[in-house]
């Protein structure tokens, strides 16, 4: 039974892909700030017999990834999905949200890059060998398509698009890094979806986008190690 965990999976995108994940047969570690006021998570749980367990994770703090680990133990991981992020106080349809030049909130841009790019490569030093001892070895951080320098033809969105061409530096690195355990690493662009985060004005649906991406996941190859990948299964220039 291949298995997947899957972080901020309480909601948005993590929620959709834990219940395709679960519907799909497979063994579901999902993680969130509150699984006891998580009332789907709960609900699927439920019902899953066994196959999705419940675990309490903040990548904001580095103890609960420790306590985790010590859950989990030699656990093999088949893929690893760092899917928790965090925009910005306010979303990108909002006053402020657009995260123009001169209004820097550099509070919450700590805020940013202490969920988007520390807390992943937090869980990615803890879990890469849980993940090596599985059978499919992936390792995946959620980025954006407005990390990629190429694409940047709007400016703004300061430090959200800091955070994620961070996120892809990260993960080309470590495509190389951890090559030797047999790691397939890559960071991935899930489109802009109608989520919490991404909020109303957003090209996908939340349950097409899921159904997506599980299928662009599902087709990593050896060869997709340290690229760009998106919900369609294409690249990505950096």
């Amino acid at each position: 039974m291949p298995s997947v965990l899957i972080t901020g999976a309480n909601r948005g995108l993590g929620l959709g892909l834990l219940k395709l994940y679960v519907a799909d047969g497979w063994r579901v570690f999902g993680c969130c700030r509150n699984p006891a006021k998580a009332k789907q998570l709960k609900a699927i749980a439920a019902k899953s017999g066994g196959r999705l367990t419940l675990h309490k994770l903040d990548v904001e703090k580095p103890d609960t990834i420790k306590a985790l680990k010590k859950v989990l133990k030699k656990q093999p991981i088949d893929m690893l999905l760092n899917v928790a992020g965090y925009y910005g106080k306010s979303i990108m349809t909002e006053p402020g949200g657009r995260q123009e030049f001169g209004k820097t909130d550099y509070k919450d841009w700590d805020k940013v890059f202490a969920i988007n790019v520390k807390g992943p490569m937090r869980m990615s030093e803890a879990f890469a060998d849980n993940v090596a001892r599985s059978d499919r070895k992936i390792l995946v951080t959620f980025s954006s398509i407005v990390g990629s320098i190429a694409l940047n033809n709007a400016g703004a969105l300061y430090p959200y698009r800091a955070s994620k061409a961070a996120v892809n530096m990260m993960m080309k690195s470590m495509a190389h890094d951890l090559k030797a355990k047999g790691i397939i690493a890559l960071p991935f662009h899930p489109g802009w979806v109608r989520t919490e985060m991404g909020g109303p004005a957003a090209d996908l649906d939340p349950g097409e986008a899921a159904a997506m991406i599980k299928k662009a996941l599902g087709g990593i190859k050896k060869s997709h190690a340290g690229k760009f990948l998106d919900y369609r299964g294409k690249f990505l220039p950096w």
